[in-house]
């Protein structure tokens, strides 16, 4: 079933001359609608003059820039983010208010609530509220069924006389502070969100008796029921009411994946006509020693990919988490339907043991094509260095660092098309400390940084791309094979790609140098400015990078020279002593 909210909001002045309150809710796009909604509700404080417009920046301003957020992003991370820079904006403003004399301040309570896949996540400031009613099966951990729950904490004063004083606001500080909460979606969920003109004269039995209609009716039904009540029981303040319901649940969320990683048993060896979960398996195409890959038909009888553990790491807690990050990121990075990437299929609710299913694409992987003795012309190499430098940028865009180009991981479909294989060791932020540490990668396609400690980034990727580029284009690798014991000690400069392809133009020759120098800071920065160099060609050529002086390439350099010097003037002080006369 599809992610599914019915959402109903109702806002109004009520007894104040000026509606200061302000909510909305934004779905994701129907390509995304795997990153379900986000709604928020917002109070501006009247006492500075312009709540107002403290309210409406901040709740329009989430709800266009969320989904503007890489998807690998951890949600309370987005949140943050943006409301904290839409702190600092109003506080800013405030601050240059007050040096020009003018009393007038833009403050402003806040209330989001995130929901997407099986999981809501709350960010909170102020004095507006959220609740939720759970009228599904008691789970545990969960509030009992038709049990009202409210999510947030006021931040204001306790005592009577001064609860309408905020301790925390949206523009009072440089820096705020903000209440984070999480926790599960279940089937006929309904969420509300109030201002205090709702809530602070409304008790929580009335409240949860009127949110009941959202499940009876609809949540606009709810909505307007709920700010009629509060007029009716008198409320002098603004009016405000949010209703979310949730009808239906997006299928697979990363901590589902971990979940069946840890329940779930490992496969043993599959056999070309063994039966799976309806998959009938056709093929081993894959066996690293980490993981075996197999070609399968689903019920259908379309060809797909099943990725599952060796049975030999069917015990290592790391591998099967791996295993789940894989095929989390895999759905984040292809949900949008952009080309480059191997979709992951849903495997199925009733799965029996711990496997990922890929869509299967017919073709070769660039290690393939190169161990065939294919050696490619300067057009055809020119093409496939664009596809992949746009691969490369999707992928940063959305925060995910691949960390294992090479040729074995680019494949060239039947279609014409090329794709990126194997998120296994990337990192996207939301992996475990454990493969974020890892050392991953091939040696050979690494860059120095690497072996002095650094950490692998967008760098690292565009550097074993070029590698790659150099790699096809001439049949060598830039700095050689290095082995994983090495310490890869880069100690030359590559030697140009013209001296070994005479038919290699001069401006292609200098573009490699630049993706494959040995100094950082000499290579291109992000796979944009690669794949600009690239389409430019020799109209605007990029200029090639200087050689790297012998003491950067080598910081011992300097004392083998005057340690061979000393030996030479001791032997040459010996020689003299001994048979030359005196």
């Amino acid at each position: 079933m599809s992610f599914e909210v019915d959402i109903g909001c109702c806002s109004e002045r009520g007894a104040r001359p000026l509606n200061e309150d302000f909510a909305g809710a934004v779905r994701a796009q129907p390509h995304e609608a795997a990153r379900g909604l986000i709604a928020a509700v917002a109070d501006g404080v009247s006492a500075g003059g312009l709540g107002r417009e403290a309210a409406q920046t901040t709740v329009m301003g989430l709800l266009s820039d969320f989904f503007a957020a890489p998807a690998t992003w951890e949600t309370s991370v987005v949140l943050d983010r943006l409301v904290s820079a839409q702190n600092a904006w109003l506080a800013g403003h405030n601050r240059r208010r007050n040096g020009r004399g003018s009393e007038e301040t833009a403050l402003t309570t806040l209330t989001a609530l995130a929901l997407h896949g099986q999981t809501w996540t709350l960010a909170h400031v102020g004095d507006t509220r959220a609740w939720l009613l759970r009228r599904g099966s008691e789970v545990e951990g969960a509030p009992e069924a038709g049990e009202l729950t409210q999510l947030s904490h006021d931040h204001a004063f306790d005592h009577p006389d001064q609860r309408s004083r905020l301790t925390r606001a949206v523009g009072l500080d440089d820096a705020v502070r903000i209440d984070f909460a999480q926790g599960d979606v279940h089937m006929g969920d309904c969420f509300l969100m109030t201002s205090d003109g709702v809530h602070g004269v409304l008790k929580p039995a009335r409240i949860a008796a009127l949110l009941g209609l959202a499940a009876e009716a609809d949540a606009q039904t709810a909505a307007d029921a709920m700010v009629q009540a509060a007029r009716d029981a008198g409320s002098r303040d603004n009016l405000t009411a949010l209703v979310l319901r949730v009808t239906g649940l997006d299928a697979r969320q990363l901590h589902d994946e971990w979940a069946d990683a840890k329940r779930l048993p490992v496969l043993g060896v599959l056999q070309v006509g063994d039966g799976l979960d309806g998959y009938q398996v056709t093929a081993r195409v894959a066996d690293t020693g980490v993981h075996l890959i197999y070609q399968a038909r689903d019920r259908q009888g379309q060809l797909v990919a099943l990725k599952t553990l060796h049975p030999s790491r069917a015990s290592d807690p790391e591998e099967r988490a791996m295993l789940a990050h894989e095929a989390w990121l895999g759905q984040r990075v292809s949900d949008r339907g952009e080309p480059g990437f191997v979709r992951v299929l849903p495997r199925g609710a009733d799965a029996s043991a711990l496997y990922t299913v890929f869509e299967w694409h017919s073709g070769r992987t660039l290690a393939q094509r190169m161990e065939e003795g294919q050696r490619p012309g300067v057009s055809e190499l020119l093409a496939a260095a664009q596809a992949w430098a746009e691969i490369l940028s999707r992928l940063h865009r959305q925060g995910v660092i691949h960390r294992d180009v090479k040729p074995g991981n680019l494949h060239l479909g039947d279609d014409g098309q090329w794709r990126l294989l194997d998120l296994g060791v990337a990192v996207s932020g939301r992996e475990s400390a454990a493969q974020r540490e890892l050392h991953a990668g091939t040696p050979s396609y690494m860059n120095p940084e690497q072996w002095q400690g650094g950490v692998a980034d967008a760098g690292s990727d565009l550097f074993a791309l070029g590698v790659t580029l150099y790699q096809w284009l001439t049949g060598r690798l830039p700095y050689g094979e290095v082995e994983p014991w090495q310490t890869g000690g880069y100690r030359r400069d590559p030697q140009p790609a013209s001296r070994l392809r005479p038919d290699v133009p001069i401006w292609l020759d200098h573009l490699l140098a630049k993706a494959v120098a040995r100094d950082a800071a000499q290579r291109f920065e992000t796979a944009d400015e690669l794949l600009l160099a690239l389409q430019r060609g020799a109209a605007r050529p990029v200029s090639a990078p200087a050689a790297t002086p012998l003491m950067q390439r080598d910081p011992a350099a300097l004392l083998k020279l005057a340690l061979g010097l000393s030996l030479l003037l001791n032997f040459l002080l010996v020689f003299w002593l001994l048979f030359l006369p005196r």
